[in-house]
């Protein structure tokens, strides 16, 4: 008969390789994810721009996105000899503020807003989202 000895069988060690493998693939994935996050949601600035709401669209091919400009009081040259007024690109998220601005172009806006890093194609075509009204003032004509 076989004499079997169970006291002598080793319990198999782990690959050396396989762990670094694992720790270096879990430590990749969360780089990665605290890239992304920095460069997508993370809220890079905010503040407050004033001006005439120039116009605000709704428009996309897949995301449909609301997008609008501000024209701002004051002027600035870009080089010489040329005038410009200062024009505020932005994003808006929220259907009830859109609507709201859509509804009062020309209007004199303050306008809260939220700068990210980057653009993501359901939150629009700007870094600058706009999400609250301040203030709003009709402009007599």
């Amino acid at each position: 008969m076989n004499d079997v000895r169970f006291d002598s069988i080793e319990p198999k060690r782990k690959s050396g390789f396989k762990k670094f493998m694992r720790w270096f693939l879990l430590i990749v994935v969360l780089v990665i994810g605290i890239v992304m996050w920095w460069k997508y949601f993370y809220v890079f600035g905010e503040g407050v721009k004033s001006g005439e709401l120039n116009y605000v669209v709704k428009k996309g091919n897949i995301f449909k996105t609301y997008e609008g400009k501000l024209i701002q009081s004051g002027i600035r040259s870009k080089g010489a000899g040329s005038v410009q007024s200062y024009e505020f690109e932005f994003s808006v998220v929220n259907d009830s503020i859109a609507k709201v601005l859509m509804e009062n172009s020309g209007s004199y806006f303050d306008l809260h807003y939220k700068e990210y890093k980057n653009t993501l194609p359901w939150r629009g075509f700007s870094p600058y989202i706009v999400d609250g009204i301040l203030k709003m003032e009709k402009v007599a004509r």
